[in-house]
């Protein structure tokens, strides 16, 4: 595993690239069915869906497969980690490294804090309002809905939501009030359009109860490394040319014409950063068996229930 810092031009952290080798297949595996997936860590399901049939979202079941690979983070921990999310993207890609049940598999990753789910939220709306509203709703079944909420930024728990009396939501809310309220750990996956909460459901519903926005790390996919190098090679040919054509107009028209490199050097810079963080879909290995498998893991996971709705 390769880590490397992503910057800004200005020297701004991003987050971390991770580039996993001899990882063929993540432990939290993405399988497809046509237009059913199920989410499986190990041999224990997560996670059912099914696209509807005019594509305008997912009717999901979740089951309670799943369990968070990342170890109790000590309230210690926190305070000594606060206030740097590159120290925590750090940790929690030593996490996903080691474990055999999380969701890398071979290919380039991004680690990032700059979660697109910030922008979304409005002058005058609460925290608790907000993250409340980006929750998805319905245990053990709901409804991501494309159509008339963008299910990109909504936010999907992969067990139920702890109250705010839960025990450990009580110890994390002190933490919050403090500060020192570590990450809550999310996956971008592109065929529910949604982000799953990897670690930190009791995290996420503190900041909620307290009413401050949550720190977070967002996982995705990113440019693989041979779209990498011709991307590379792409942008660097891009940047000569632009310099010579430059170059022409300013041999004709004389130093009105502005200097290439201050000009498309930003251009350059740009594109190079965008290889290190564009998101790509999320890889789905077709399920063995096929519907007929998928259908009969739902009908063991919803115990015989009609599901999904027809």
């Amino acid at each position: 595993m390769r880590r490397g810092d992503v910057t800004r031009d200005d020297g701004t952290w991003v987050g971390l690239s991770l580039d996993a080798r001899d990882r063929p297949r993540p432990g939290l595996c993405v399988f497809s069915a046509g237009p059913r997936l199920l989410l499986s860590q190990g041999e224990r399901p997560v996670l059912l869906a099914e696209v509807d049939r005019h594509d305008e979202g997912v009717e999901f079941w979740r089951a309670d497969g799943y369990r968070s690979f990342v170890p109790p983070l000590r309230a210690d921990t926190g305070r000594a980690l606060a206030g740097s999310p590159e120290r925590w993207a750090h940790r929690f890609a030593r996490h996903l490294v080691d474990s055999s049940e999380g969701p890398l598999h071979d290919g380039r990753w991004l680690l990032s804090h700059e979660s697109p789910l910030r922008r979304w939220k409005h002058a005058g709306t609460s925290h608790a309002e907000h993250w409340t509203s980006m929750l998805v709703e319905g245990h053990p079944d709901g409804y991501i809905d494309w159509f008339i909420h963008s299910g990109s930024w909504e936010v999907l728990p992969l067990r139920p939501m702890p109250g705010p009396d839960d025990s450990r939501v009580k110890a994390y809310r002190k933490q919050a009030r403090e500060g020192t309220l570590p990450p809550v750990l999310l996956w971008w996956v592109s065929g529910l359009d949604c982000h799953l909460v990897l670690d930190g459901h009791a995290r996420l519903a503190a900041a909620i109860a307290e009413s401050v926005e949550p720190s977070l790390l967002q996982l995705h996919r990113t440019v693989p490394r041979d779209d990498l190098a011709a991307g590379i090679d792409d942008a660097v040919a891009s940047y000569a040319y632009e310099l010579e054509r430059f170059a022409g107009l300013r041999a004709v028209h004389g130093p009105t014409v502005p200097d290439g490199a201050a000009t498309a050097g930003p251009q350059l810079v740009r594109r190079l950063r965008d290889l290190d963080t564009a998101v790509r879909p999320t890889w789905a290995w077709p399920l063995p068996g096929g519907e007929d498998r998928w259908r009969r893991v739902a009908h063991e996971v919803t115990a015989g229930r009609e599901w999904p709705p027809t």
